[in-house]
C-alpha cells in the first residue's frame, strides 16, 4: 500500500497553490460537478458526452456556425469539438453542409433527431440549474449573474 502523502511544505522554492482558494480551480470543480450531474442523465439515455451536448446546445442557440466558431463559443479545444462533431454527424444529430459563399467553410445545424434530443435534455439541464441556484437567495443570484458577466469574455 502506498505511503500516505502529506501536503508539501511551503518554502521559497516550492510554494504550492492553495487550490481550495484558487479561483480557476474552484470554478472548474464547480463547473465539472454541475455538468456531470446533468450529464449523468443524458449520458445514460443518449450515450453522448459532455462535449457533444455542449456542441448541440451551442448549435441550438446559434444555428449555422462553423466548427471553429463552435470551439470559440464554448472555449473548448478545437480537436475535442471536431471529434464531437464527427460523432454527432455520424449519429445523425448534426448536419454539416458547405457555406454558399465560402466552399472551405462548413455550416453546422441540428437535425430533426438532434432537435428531438435537445428538447428532452434542455429541460433536464434547466432543472439542475434551478436546483443549484435555489441554494442562493435572490440578491445572491443577482450578484452571481453580475460577477459572471464581468469575468466572462464576451461570446454572445
Amino acid at each position: 500500500m502506498p505511503a500516505k502523502r502529506h501536503p508539501a511544505p511551503a518554502t521559497a522554492e516550492h510554494a504550492p497553490l492553495l487550490l481550495e482558494h484558487f479561483l480557476p480551480y474552484r470554478l472548474s470543480i464547480l463547473s465539472n460537478t454541475i455538468s456531470q450531474a446533468i450529464a449523468d442523465d443524458y449520458q445514460r439515455r443518449y450515450d453522448i458526452s459532455v462535449t457533444e451536448w455542449r456542441v448541440m446546445a451551442v448549435l441550438a442557440r446559434f444555428d449555422g456556425l462553423s466548427a471553429r466558431e463552435v470551439a470559440e463559443r464554448t472555449a473548448m479545444d478545437k480537436v475535442a469539438v471536431s471529434r464531437a462533431l464527427a460523432r454527432l454527424v455520424e449519429a445523425g444529430r448534426v448536419h454539416r453542409s458547405i457555406h454558399d459563399d465560402d466552399k472551405r467553410r462548413s455550416v453546422l445545424s441540428l437535425t430533426e433527431a438532434g432537435w428531438t434530443m435537445h428538447d428532452e435534455v434542455a429541460p433536464m439541464a434547466r432543472a439542475r440549474e434551478r436546483e443549484v441556484l435555489a441554494k442562493l437567495d435572490a440578491e445572491e443570484r443577482a450578484w452571481l449573474e453580475r460577477i459572471l458577466d464581468k469575468l466572462q469574455p464576451v461570446t454572445r
